[in-house]
């Protein structure tokens, strides 16, 4: 009896084409991004015996965002389009408004003596508000920092904030420091 013998497929093959699949699959495949917050923590301050001083009300700037995205500003209903002008107004207090910041006389390299807001933005979230509302509202903040500083330089230096020296830049940030205070997020919910 003879045996008849099954014809070998040649494999070897086979592994390289898989591998180009997944190379090719790697290379075409967009990945989401996570979309975050760029944030610089602040130093570690060594605990101290003495309390902070206390901030006066006018030096600061509420704003609360409820677990339906609702915003609150100094108290006041607000839509997040509006928030960036409310929030460069205070920043700046063009009028020195007495229910506005205070400000200091600071000497600025590079800029002069300049009168520097005390104002803080105090930002607190609920924890059932969605993560894109709390986002727009960051947006909406840093956004006025960015305009002030930009029409700033403009006037100082004559360039774009974003055309301006490492030590233009800076010098214009001790104009405008980036002050937003976040508190731990509450539950606003009854």
């Amino acid at each position: 009896m003879s045996k008849k013998e099954t014809p070998e497929l040649n494999a070897s093959s086979l592994a390289d084409i898989a591998f180009l699949l997944l190379i090719f699959f790697l290379v075409a495949t967009t990945m989401s991004t996570d979309t975050g917050l760029a944030r610089m923590l602040p130093p570690i301050v060594p605990p101290t015996q003495d309390d902070a001083p206390p901030i006066k009300e006018r030096n600061v700037f509420q704003v609360m965002l409820n677990f339906k995205n609702q915003l609150l500003v100094e108290g006041e209903w607000c839509e997040i389009s509006d928030l960036k002008e409310k929030a460069k107004e205070f920043i700046a207090n063009p009028a020195d408004n007495e229910k506005l910041p205070e400000k200091t006389e600071t000497e600025i390299p590079l800029i002069g003596t300049y009168m520097v807001s005390k104002g803080v933005i105090s930002l607190q979230n609920d924890r059932g508000s969605q993560y894109q509302a709390y986002l727009q509202v960051q947006n909406e903040l840093q956004a006025a920092y960015n305009e002030l500083r930009d029409e700033l330089a403009k006037v100082k230096f004559h360039k774009s904030y974003e055309d301006c020296t490492d030590d233009e830049q800076d010098a214009i940030k001790k104009v405008y420091p980036q002050r937003i205070s976040e508190a731990e997020p509450k539950n606003y919910k009854k």
